[in-house]
């Protein structure tokens, strides 16, 4: 592909961020992996090429990048466009809760609205700030489980996956953040290695794209791992292996905080008996809930869920 935004040597940085914009747009590519537009993404271009913070003032956008810069952001641009590749993939980073991560093909963006809640807390049903034992279930980058040991220090956290490759960039994130010393990586499909340790609460973003979703996402999400979207007929299959074992695997007044997405409704009819919390977001997101023992023990996890028609796949 040729680009006219490899050229232009008076050109700036606003000048080429609109442009890019216009061009990803053009081109059709889908934005849910860390950005919701074209423009968001271009910005975010601009800020790794020129190394500039994700949110830099809009007076940044008077610079004039130099002939090695707008030759990268060139190159960048028309990889995004051509391959359809993920931005964070092309660049081997991106940002949750605030944070720095690096990412490779063996993990997913990170992109959960759990990043709020690992901010912000958990009041008033957990307080944070209490020497907690957490459980992260399916880590990937790492970058839940990291985010907590930032933010909160007095939290003693466990992070598993299936993945060893993912526990490599995992266990990568965390020295680059200087946590390592206060999270625990380890090799578990779900609960099978953690043996009878409780915890005061289990997190997890697991795969929840049902099989027939899966084949109608758009061409960006099939450079992800496929495991860690894909979760049976219904995006179902690792909620409910969650919440059967939560009872053997949650302290008395913990919680379990599961994402489901794209699998919401359905989740909201297994969940029916359990008075289970859904939580609401001020930064945008849904399909995030919150059960405590109790309401673990009250789901019928062999329950058949109807069939939920395929919708659009949302962020995660």
């Amino acid at each position: 592909m040729s680009t006219p935004l490899a050229d232009g040597a008076s050109e700036t940085l606003g000048d080429w961020v609109r442009r890019a914009a216009n061009a990803m747009d053009s081109a059709g590519l889908h934005f849910g992996h860390g950005t919701a537009a074209a423009i968001d993404e271009a910005c975010w271009m601009a800020a790794h090429v020129l190394d500039l913070p994700p949110d830099f003032d809009n007076d940044r956008f008077d610079l004039t990048p130099t002939a090695e810069q707008r030759a990268r952001l060139a190159s960048l641009l028309e990889q995004r466009i051509e391959t359809r590749r993920p931005l964070a993939y092309l660049i081997g980073e991106a940002w949750f809760a605030g944070l720095r991560f690096r990412v490779t093909d063996d993990t997913l963006v990170p992109r959960s609205p759990l990043g709020e809640l690992v901010v912000g807390g958990l009041l008033p049903w957990l307080d944070l700030n209490r020497p907690l034992r957490v459980l992260e279930v399916g880590t990937g980058s790492g970058c839940i489980a990291a985010a907590l040991a930032w933010y909160w220090p007095a939290l003693e956290i466990e992070a598993v996956d299936i993945s060893e490759a993912a526990l490599a960039v995992a266990a990568d994130n965390l020295r680059r953040l200087g946590v390592a010393d206060r999270v625990r990586l380890s090799c578990s499909d779900v609960y099978d290695a953690l043996g009878d340790v409780r915890y005061d609460l289990v997190v997890s973003n697991p795969p929840y794209v049902p099989e027939a979703s899966m084949r109608a996402l758009p061409d960006e999400y099939r450079h992800e791992p496929v495991g860690a979207l894909v979760a049976g007929a219904d995006g179902l299959a690792i909620v409910r292996r969650l919440i059967a074992g939560a009872a053997d695997h949650l302290a008395p007044g913990g919680f379990l905080l599961v994402e489901v997405g794209e699998a919401a409704e359905a989740a909201e009819h297994l969940l029916a008996d359990s008075e289970a919390i859904w939580l609401d977001f001020e930064h945008g997101g849904d399909g995030v809930f919150l059960l405590d023992r109790a309401g673990a023990l009250a789901v019928d996890t062999a329950r058949a869920v109807e069939s939920i028609p395929a919708g659009d796949h949302d962020e995660d």
